[in-house]
């Protein structure tokens, strides 16, 4: 669902995004969601960094677990 959003920017600015825009064969909504879908995702943590430290190893007395230890160094 889409919805508006008014944005003040720069009146300079305004005839510089249109041809971007354009010249990409975009809208300036495009643009500008595209842009923020961006800056969102980088501040978000990768996988590794949201789960880095939640786990750790437990010894089970199976064979197959320790096979799989001793393959992966854990």
């Amino acid at each position: 669902m889409k919805t508006k959003l008014n944005l003040t920017i720069d009146e300079e600015l305004v005839p510089l995004s249109k041809a971007f825009a354009k010249k990409h064969g975009k809208s300036v909504s495009e643009l500008v969601e595209t842009l923020l879908r961006e800056v969102v995702a980088a501040n978000e943590p990768t996988f590794s960094e949201k789960w880095r430290g939640k786990f750790s190893v437990v010894e089970k007395p199976d064979p197959r677990y320790a096979a799989l230890k001793q393959r992966y160094q854990l």
